[in-house]
């Protein structure tokens, strides 16, 4: 709040808007919300051409985080600003605001956008194709369809847009190395652009985050023989590696949880932070502010299920782990998981995967099996006498 003190940087202000996007995320909170934009709206054109203004506008964007039409009047706000940043501005918020909801509304207006064939000032554009990504993450049907989009917009679109699509396929399966999508990924890595490789390298380490996955593995070990001169593209392997290895594959950056019902909001922000500022690779993580990586921190969660006593002692039991099925208004008693393995916990739990109890013995106190679960003893479960 303090942006005003003194003689700052543009680097410090958006940096600042982006921290406070960040702590009040998806809040809608009044205050915050006009100083960012009262700041913008105050900025020379100078300063609103400053490689990381994008990161003020992402923190107005992190405030409205699934907030749907409440965004409406910021972006009647945000249309005054005479500047080219505003489009920007105005589809970062509108994304952000309609995150994880997919709206198909939405997603046709941000295909209308990069439908325009622009090879200048196409920032907007750009953040129109994550934007895609991010309204229809966390939901199967949409997400597929963003696929397909995706591929159409290789073919027929101009370099901004290209440059963006790897993100938003990170974006669309983070912490899920799914088949096809690492195959895109991988040829995309071995586009003659540098930005479009570089980005899909990310993306890579973005969608096999903290899963140890061999084959990605063996992708990004090729890459990095392949590019050994590129320091820059060297660098994003060495990125991608680590977000491979996360936590020796115990972490996830996955911002879904609860049996992907609910959506982290400090966890997607992080996400977008890391994504938005490889739109620009050459001014932030290939040079001075390569920190900005450390905003995935708010998204590296444990991906294991750990069971215990009311006392929290660890207590080992069975656990059946499988691919997660939707059984929303099936009648009767409709299988939850298929293709399961019995473990016995502590257990890993992958992205699309749901686990449920493998013994009466116990009881769950939480519906969900996800994290530190307590369990308690079932009063009504009789052993099975052995017939001797």
């Amino acid at each position: 709040e303090q942006e005003n003190s003194g003689p700052t940087t543009m680097l410090e202000v958006s940096l600042a808007g982006l921290a406070l996007g960040m702590i009040y995320v998806g809040k809608c909170d009044d205050d915050v919300g006009g100083s960012i934009v009262q700041r913008l709206m105050e900025a020379t054109d100078e300063e609103l051409n400053h490689s990381h203004a994008k990161f003020f506008c992402l923190g107005l964007g992190l405030l409205f985080l699934g907030r749907m039409e409440k965004a409406e009047a910021m972006l009647e706000a945000i249309r005054t600003i005479e500047h080219k940043i505003s489009k920007f501005t105005a589809i970062v918020l509108e994304t952000c605001a309609y995150a994880g909801s997919g709206n198909v509304l939405k997603v046709q207006e941000m295909l209308h956008q990069c439908a325009e064939h622009l090879t200048e000032e196409a920032e907007h554009q750009m953040a129109a194709v994550i934007g895609i990504g991010l309204i229809t993450m966390g939901e199967d049907v949409g997400a597929e369809m963003a696929l397909r989009s995706f591929d159409h917009l290789l073919h027929y679109c101009e370099l901004p847009v290209k440059r963006a699509v790897p993100l938003a396929l990170g974006a669309l399966n983070v912490s899920n190395p799914d088949f096809s999508v690492i195959d895109q990924l991988s040829r995309l890595s071995h586009d003659p652009d540098a930005e479009i490789s570089q980005n899909a390298i990310i993306a890579m380490g973005l969608c096999s985050a903290g899963t140890n996955n061999s084959r990605v593995a063996g992708l990004l070990r090729q890459l990095s023989e392949f590019y050994n001169k590129e320091a820059g593209h060297v660098f994003c392997v060495r990125i991608a590696q680590a977000m491979l290895h996360m936590g020796k594959g115990l972490l996830t950056l996955n911002p879904i949880h609860s049996d992907r019902m609910i959506t982290s909001g400090s966890a997607l922000g992080g996400i977008l932070v890391l994504v938005y500022s490889c739109l620009d690779l050459k001014s932030t993580l290939l040079d001075k502010t390569h920190y900005l990586l450390y905003y995935l921190t708010c998204a590296i969660n444990p991906r294991m299920l750990i069971t215990v006593n009311e006392d929290l002692s660890w207590r080992p039991v069975t656990v059946r782990v499988g691919q997660a099925v939707e059984t929303v208004g099936q009648a009767g008693k409709p299988k939850t998981i298929t293709g399961f393995q019995t473990h016995t916990t502590p257990v890993l739990i992958s992205t699309k995967e749901r686990a449920e109890l493998g013994t009466e013995e116990v009881l769950s106190v939480s519906s969900v099996l996800e994290g530190i679960v307590i369990v308690t003893d079932n009063p009504d479960y009789e052993p099975i006498e052995s017939s001797s």
